[in-house]
């Protein structure tokens, strides 16, 4: 037969207690019973009684170990520990029976008030968190999505970038339309987005990444970035130019033997010129090459030519010897854009890195904000059957009326702390939905995000510090930003050092022309010693001799540019010139600037190494912190409830005043949410040492590589 204990009897009185409450409630006819039953003595004999089955037992168990010493006595004391346990047994009983009439009887006059329950969330008494059956841990859940991607490529300015032929139209249209301008007006056709996404935090963040409008205009900078290292290439786009005129003049002869017959002088010129430079990207010199063509038409009689064709074509190469030359110095500043295009993916890392641990912690704040109502829900549910119970008692004259004053005033409390826990869940999960910006319907308020994932209290060795420096050095973007300024402040010093040397230039320039055209024949007062041609109007002479001249460019505009290659009139220059300032301050100065800016980019790096190295120790120290926290709150709570649960037996036989209850049971209202605080704070200590270190990425398998800024258009590769 199985042995009855104190502990079983206990039980078995707390169950009958109930049954009798139950029956006694449904039951009016027995209230006056109760009445006259009911008297404090009663209830303290109860507890003697309690005290005196637990006594017995105590000193039945000490008999029996002091008996069990020695082997000669083993037999006398077991006949010894029989017969005490027989004696010890049957004064338990009857006490045990005794306490159970008289337990039930003012069961009947002080109803139950039920222990404060554990939110549904909270801890339960190993404490693992409340869950459904396939609830994972936040590192678990993390690791099962598919990776995320959020590099920014070269190819992401492509959609701003036009084709200026193809675009004229449209952008001719623009300039001349009225009110461009004009701002779009905000327009939303639904005030809020209803439909709620439950989301573990690793979706969350996704969805985040992909709608989140801050995070895609930071996303905008390293395309700008981009832009400009194009624009640093465009120096050695090479320059098309051309220009086509035309021009008259009529001006008064100045020699009677210009234009005889006539009192003014006509010309018109026609020119169709053309050119093309270059700076050259090994030597930064400057490549010219110019072909200029001239049409004149006069009616002056001083133009032997008449009309003329005169094309020209030069080449000259203007080249640094000094100043602006240098190994790779054409391209130091296409190298600066290129760094400073990787600076700005690195900001924009760092951005992302910034932005996952907000998530992160908005995700946990609506978690924390949800146990914390369950929390205040569950204490205002108890003072509220406590005030029910009070008040019966007091309207049956049964307890004093500052009890019900006592268990109202804890009620108020407990309803203003649930209204401030309602407006925390509103306010979380508000800035939660707004930054993971889910609308898909154009509203103002985004779409409610639930949270599906509870915090994981479970933890395993903590890494050491030099494992965590070591991650922060390799995986950091801020820090990895900050060398990166370094090495564009070192390139500045490089350039400036450059503008310091005296100005040096060689110029040199070759020139080719020809000229065809109506050649006349053009007679003087006197025969010339060339004459090549007969003139009527020139000087009489002998049948069948010449008497005039005839220039040899005779032709069209063809003949012209057929003789241009040939070679034979053209013209050269060579220059070298040289300049530079006596003191030559600003270039110093400029330098000087440079070398500054150099050691400031070194000490802010290095001032950001040590902020980085303060926040992973800091990280690492909450960390241990949270999990000895984790541990110790969920002891609190378990010994707060049994506190609770205890004061509560000792208030139903009228052992403990609202009083010593009320603060019992706010004792178990804080450990609970110092509970909740503690496993919330787990979770975002562990956001805190990631992006620290700079592995959030990592950790929710996102993907980020710096892309090289280089680009290789054809014009410049010479």
């Amino acid at each position: 037969m199985k042995k009855l204990h104190s502990a079983s009897i206990g039980a078995a009185l707390l169950d009958a207690i109930c049954a009798i409450r139950r029956i006694a409630s449904a039951s009016p006819l027995l209230w006056p019973l109760a009445m006259l039953l009911y008297v404090p003595a009663i209830s303290r004999l109860a507890i003697v009684i309690g005290n005196s089955s637990a006594r017995a037992r105590a000193r039945a168990t000490i008999v029996l170990a002091h008996l069990r010493i020695g082997e000669i006595r083993r037999r006398d004391a077991a006949v010894v520990a029989k017969g005490s346990r027989s004696f010890w047994r049957l004064q338990a009983g009857i006490a045990g029976s005794f306490a159970l009439v008289a337990a039930g009887l003012m069961a009947t006059t002080i109803p139950l008030v039920y222990a404060q329950a554990q939110p549904a969330s909270a801890k339960a008494s190993t404490g693992n968190p409340v869950s459904s059956g396939n609830q994972t841990s936040s590192v678990g859940a993390q690791n099962s999505a598919p990776p995320v991607d959020v590099s920014v490529t070269s190819q992401a300015a492509h959609k701003f970038e036009t084709n200026p032929i193809l675009s004229l139209p449209d952008m001719l249209a623009r300039q001349w339309v009225p009110g461009r301008e004009d701002l779009a007006r905000d327009y939303f056709p639904r005030i809020e987005d209803n439909q709620e996404h439950k989301l573990s935090l690793k979706e969350t963040i996704y969805l985040a990444l992909e709608n989140n409008p801050g995070l895609q205009s930071v996303s905008l900078d390293p395309v700008a970035a981009t832009e400009s290292v194009k624009a640093a290439n465009a120096v050695f786009d090479p320059q098309l130019s051309s220009q086509i005129d035309t021009e008259k003049e009529v001006t008064p002869v100045s020699s009677p033997f210009q234009n005889p017959g006539s009192i003014t002088d006509v010309g018109k010129f026609y020119d169709w010129n053309f050119g093309m430079s270059k700076v050259l990207s090994g030597s930064n010199g400057t490549l010219g090459i110019t072909f200029n063509n001239d049409r004149e038409l006069t009616n002056s009689g001083f133009s032997p030519v008449n009309p003329v064709y005169t094309p020209t074509m030069v080449m000259s190469l203007s080249q640094p010897l000094s100043q602006n030359f240098g190994w790779q110095f054409a391209t130091i500043n296409v190298r600066l854009a290129e760094s400073a295009q990787r600076s700005s993916q690195w900001n924009y890392a760092s951005s992302v890195n910034d932005f996952v641990q907000r998530i992160g912690n908005d995700y946990w704040g609506v978690v924390g904000a949800e146990q914390s109502l369950q929390v205040a829900d569950s204490a205002l549910k108890f003072n509220t059957d406590l005030v029910r119970v009070n008040g019966n008692n007091v309207r049956l004259g049964m307890m004093a009326a500052v009890n019900l004053s006592e268990a109202m005033s804890a009620a108020a409390t407990a309803r203003a702390n649930l209204s401030a826990a309602r407006a925390g869940l509103e306010i979380a999960r508000t800035t939660l939905r707004q930054d993971v910006a889910l609308n898909h319907s154009g509203a103002m308020l985004a779409a409610e995000i639930e949270p599906l994932q509870q915090p994981d209290t479970k933890f395993g060795p903590l890494e050491t510090d030099d494992d965590a420096f070591k991650a922060m050095l390799e995986d950091s973007p801020a820090l990895a930003g900050l060398r990166e300024a370094i090495r564009s402040a070192l390139i500045q010093v490089k350039y400036a050092e450059n503008q310091t040397l005296p100005s040096l230039n060689l110029g040199v320039q070759i020139g080719i022309t020809s000229e065809a055209g109506n050649s006349k024949c053009t007679a003087s007062g006197t025969i010339p010693a060339y004459a090549n041609c007969y003139d009527p109007n020139g000087p009489i002479t002998k049948p069948g001799t010449d008497n005039a001249a005839e220039l040899p460019f005779g032709g069209d505009y063809g003949t012209a540019l057929n003789s241009l290659f040939d070679f034979k009139f053209y013209d050269y220059a060579a220059v070298l010139g040289f300049s530079m300032p006596l003191d030559n301050a600003a270039a110093k100065a400029a330098l000087a600037q440079a070398h500054v800016s150099y050691d400031q980019a070194r000490m802010q790096y290095r001032q950001a190494l040590y902020q980085a190295v303060l926040l992973v120790k800091s990280a690492l120290a909450n960390l241990r912190a949270y999990e000895e926290q984790v541990d110790a709150t969920r002891e609190a709570t378990a010994y707060a409830a049994q506190s609770l649960h205890d004061t509560q037996a000792q208030f139903r036989v009228g052992m403990a005043t609202t009083n010593t209850l009320l603060q019992y049971q706010s004792n178990l209202v804080t450990a609970q949410g110092n509970e909740v605080q503690a496993d919330v704070g787990l979770e975002n200590a562990r956001l805190a040492l990631w992006h620290a270190e700079g592995t959030l990425f990592g950790q929710f398998n996102i993907d980020f590589q710096v892309q090289n800024p280089r680009q290789s258009p054809w014009y410049s590769r010479f």
